[in-house]
């Protein structure tokens, strides 16, 4: 069984189409898994229309924010294989059955995407931006691990919950590195989603930081404590 866990926030003009390339790719048993952050615009009417029995919708009611409205759909995923997926995204078809082979031992496994703007016109690769390398401290120090593209077993899920308690760790980081530690990575080298870039996006990977030396430096640090106390203590 299949869990594709989304998050959910404000995302009426993007959501129905990244729904629809989903639930393309899913079986009937399988389940879409969508957590809500509180959207206050037609998010959840549109959700509703689908009607269909493979959505799961919950609410967020712990943490705000992208990462731990992550973390509240992975707690309710029941699937042996979980998916990541952004709300405005779009998934190539096919996707589904070029990672699920991967997934038969504990692997996280990521694959390249499609960088575009709103109107899914594709301007680059993540990998064009950063190119994944193998080990712990390359990927401490320079993460790669983007969520959307990532796909693990229940194994994983359960080892990498709960997600610690702060806004600054984001999941993908936290599951990547967590995975170099303890279980196995494997990157695809091929483009398996559109990831579309807007102005309204809930994270910035792709863009240039503005954030702070003294910040990135107190991040690592706090990565590096935590995830060391997870797979060790």
């Amino acid at each position: 069984m299949i869990s594709v866990c989304l998050a959910s926030y404000n995302g009426e003009k993007y959501i129905k189409e990244q729904i629809n390339s989903i639930l393309a790719q899913l079986c009937d048993q399988d389940e879409l898994i969508i957590s809500d952050d509180g959207s206050d615009d037609r998010t959840l009417e549109i959700i509703q229309e689908f009607g269909d029995l493979r959505i799961k919708m919950f609410q967020n009611n712990g943490i705000h924010g992208y990462t731990h409205n992550f973390e509240n759909a992975l707690i309710h995923a029941s699937g042996d294989y979980i998916f990541f997926s952004d709300q405005d995204d779009v998934w190539l078809p096919g996707k589904i059955n070029k990672m699920l082979p991967y997934l038969k031992d504990d692997v996280l496994v990521f694959s390249d995407a499609f960088i575009t703007n709103e109107n899914l016109e594709v301007l680059g690769k993540i990998s064009d931006w950063r190119k994944y390398k193998k080990g712990y401290i390359r990927n401490l120090y320079k993460n790669i691990y983007t969520g959307c593209t990532c796909a693990f077993t229940k194994k994983i899920k359960d080892y990498t919950l709960p997600f610690p308690v702060t806004k600054f760790i984001m999941h993908d980081n936290w599951i990547g590195l967590l995975c170099e530690l303890k279980f196995k990575v494997v990157y695809l080298d091929e483009a398996l989603i559109w990831h579309r870039r807007h102005n309204d996006n809930t994270s910035s990977m792709t863009n240039k930081s503005n954030r702070t030396i003294m910040f990135m430096f107190k991040y690592r640090f706090l990565l590096l404590v935590k995830t060391l106390q997870k797979a060790y203590c």
